[in-house]
């Protein structure tokens, strides 16, 4: 019996197809569906759980590439799956827990610095006129601030800030200021690093050189391969380890003194760009990881 592998996501896209020939590869079918086509029903569903694609008997594993936006009620009804799975003997990757951490930039900042992982200076309200003080006190000391949604990903919505009339309303940030010190190197020489970490160990990295002081690959920025830097590939992976990442990519940047320093985790990272300057095939490494040591460890004990 060919194994099936739910790839949940809303646009397979690139990432899809590559997916589903390394799963293929494998000896597994990648059936793509949305969690918002998913639902509960205790009378009709396997385990509760009815899945498009997957009426007769639930997945093997799951593979989320996407969970998309919505009301506060939509997205904790499609995080249910993912926790809902794994109860049924389902693994699912990255795991709900790590995806819900990296999604929540203050969680992700919080669990970085209870771990020692150097990350910069980062503060998180929802008061305006606690922002607006701050801003002051870091433009006094020399200091640049980059406000980012605490939910976002792509480069997307972030803003430098010097001045206090640089603050924009909190309602445009859906009333939570997510505020980090710029530590980004001098002008017109922008770039930072992506490592992706898999199974703990880093596996492939890149340079992103970006045309303006946002280095996503979305916002424009070009892919060059990175040094073998073991001081480079250690943090990564220590940062993945303190958000209980199965696979992460992870987001570094030198600082003025040429220290690293981590900005972000992502627990769903893209790697079209990174794949154009590394050897292995990313999909192939990460379908590989999920199936040897979370898919098949769980078939074996399922059919003990």
């Amino acid at each position: 019996m060919i194994g099936r592998i739910a790839l949940f996501t809303d646009d397979p896209g690139w990432h899809g197809k590559k997916l589903a020939r390394a799963f293929a590869a494998r000896g597994y079918q990648a059936v793509n569906l949305s969690l918002s086509e998913c639902r509960v029903d205790l009378e009709r569903g396997i385990a509760g759980l009815v899945l498009p694609g997957f009426e007769e008997r639930l997945p093997d594993g799951a593979f989320v590439r996407g969970v998309s936006g919505g009301t506060l009620e939509q997205v904790i009804l499609r995080l249910d799956f993912l926790h809902a799975l794994p109860a049924a003997g389902v693994p699912v990757y990255n795991p709900v827990r790590a995806i819900e951490t990296s999604v929540d930039k203050a969680m992700t900042s919080l669990l970085l610095h209870r771990a020692g992982v150097p990350t910069p200076p980062t503060w998180v309200m929802e008061s305006e006129a606690q922002a607006r003080a701050l801003l002051i006190r870091e433009a006094a000391s020399g200091h640049e601030l980059v406000l980012k949604p605490l939910f976002g990903s792509q480069g997307n919505g972030l803003r430098r800030l010097t001045a206090p009339a640089d603050l924009p309303p909190a309602a445009e940030y859906r009333d939570v200021y997510y505020l980090q010190r710029f530590v980004g190197s001098t002008a017109g020489n922008w770039e930072d690093y992506r490592v992706l970490v898999v199974g703990g160990r880093s596996r492939a990295a890149m340079i992103r050189r970006g045309a303006s002081w946002i280095n996503n690959v979305a916002q424009g920025a070009c892919c060059l391969p990175a040094p073998a830097d073991p001081a480079l590939f250690q943090m990564a992976e220590a940062a993945s380890q303190a958000l209980g990442m199965a696979y992460a990519g992870v987001d570094l940047m030198r600082d003025r003194d040429g220290r690293l320093t981590v900005i972000e985790v992502n627990s769903i990272p893209a790697w079209r760009g990174l794949q154009t300057v590394v050897k292995d095939n990313v999909a192939t490494l990460l379908v590989n990881d999920f199936l040897d040591r979370y898919v098949e460890a769980a078939l074996q004990e399922r059919y003990a």
